[in-house]
């Protein structure tokens, strides 16, 4: 039996590892919820440094993916269809989540995942908005209040503040009485005020390393950026990375907790996210919007690493647009 175009969708998959010219937008078929799952029409997704890193092949021995592969892994949308046995939600739910990195992703125009990687997305944001959410806050919250457990009185440094990553992370280290320092370049200085940070390092003239008596560094970056942040901790304190795992030697010759945080999708985290942005407490910002056909333009945006806030991919027309 043939498949109809109505059994269809576009994705946007690579068939091997490379450049952004791998990227193909294709019409596959549309994926069926086994049990535990549920399809989600996808609205908005997000764009994030791992997917261009997974495009890459940085990352194929942390993270073995089948080719060809469907990236992206933050989406918003609406369930459409529901697996057996899923018990949390119902059909035309306004949802967001971190799909599982091992699985094809959301820049399709639909998602199969399980009913415990998605929350209800925030009452108060667009689809775009809410869908710049779940990749990039989970990461800061995971960092902040799981490895590092920052608390009030704690000196944080937060590299590349004016990310997706270091937005969310400013907030909620203010939000727990840290003192806040973060890296940037001088454009994004009152922005990054505004969002609570006490003290913004301008990179391209200032040189953060002669801070001192840190409690946790938060790393964005890797490379030079981690190794020079060693020197700025005190003993006892932590360093957590999302881009690269720490040295140990240098853990132990600082005296100081080293951890590499690796996003964990987390409903129930999500639906606290959520509560926050709801109320007022978490704000979100959007560099930039593609089309799904112009995905390739998004992920070379991504990788100048000259964004403040969000890159976005809008899927499929918004209801009511």
């Amino acid at each position: 039996m043939k498949t109809t175009n109505k059994n269809k969708m576009k994705a946007a998959r690579i068939h091997q590892y490379g450049s952004s010219v791998e990227i193909k937008l294709e019409k596959i078929a549309i994926p069926v919820p086994g049990e535990g799952e549920v399809l989600i029409k996808i609205f908005a997704a997000g764009v994030n440094p791992i997917d261009w890193k997974i495009r890459e092949g940085y990352l194929a021995e942390l993270i073995p993916h089948r080719l060809p592969l469907t990236l992206g892994w933050d989406f918003s949308g609406e369930i459409v269809s529901l697996g057996k046995n899923v018990n949390k939600w119902d059909i035309s739910d306004a949802v967001y989540g971190r799909p599982d990195l091992s699985k094809n992703g959301a820049y399709a125009e639909y998602i199969v995942v399980s009913e415990d990687e998605i929350a209800a997305k925030p009452k108060t944001l667009s689809w775009q908005k809410s869908a710049a959410v779940p990749l990039v806050t989970l990461a800061a919250w995971q960092a902040l209040k799981e490895f590092s457990a920052v608390k009030q009185g704690d000196r944080v440094l937060i590299h590349a503040g004016a990310g997706g990553v270091g937005i969310a992370a400013i907030q909620l280290a203010k939000q727990a009485g840290a003192t806040v320092y973060t890296t940037s370049s001088s454009k994004n200085s009152g922005f990054l005020k505004e969002l609570g940070a006490d003290v913004v390092i301008d990179y391209t003239q200032e040189d953060f390393s002669t801070l001192e008596n840190v409690d946790i560094v938060f790393d964005t970056m890797g490379g030079d950026v981690l190794e020079k942040s060693w020197g700025t901790l005190k003993k006892g304190a932590s360093l957590v990375s999302v881009a690269e795992v720490p040295s140990e030697a240098l853990a132990a010759k600082y005296e100081v907790n080293a951890s590499f945080c690796f996003v964990q999708a987390n409903s129930e985290q999500l639906s606290k996210i959520s509560n926050l942005i709801d109320s007022g407490k978490l704000t979100v910002e959007i560099d930039s919007v593609f089309r799904l056909e112009d995905i390739a333009q998004a992920h070379e945006r991504s990788e100048s690493g000259h964004t403040r806030g969000k890159i976005i991919i809008q899927v499929l027309d918004e209801p009511g647009s």
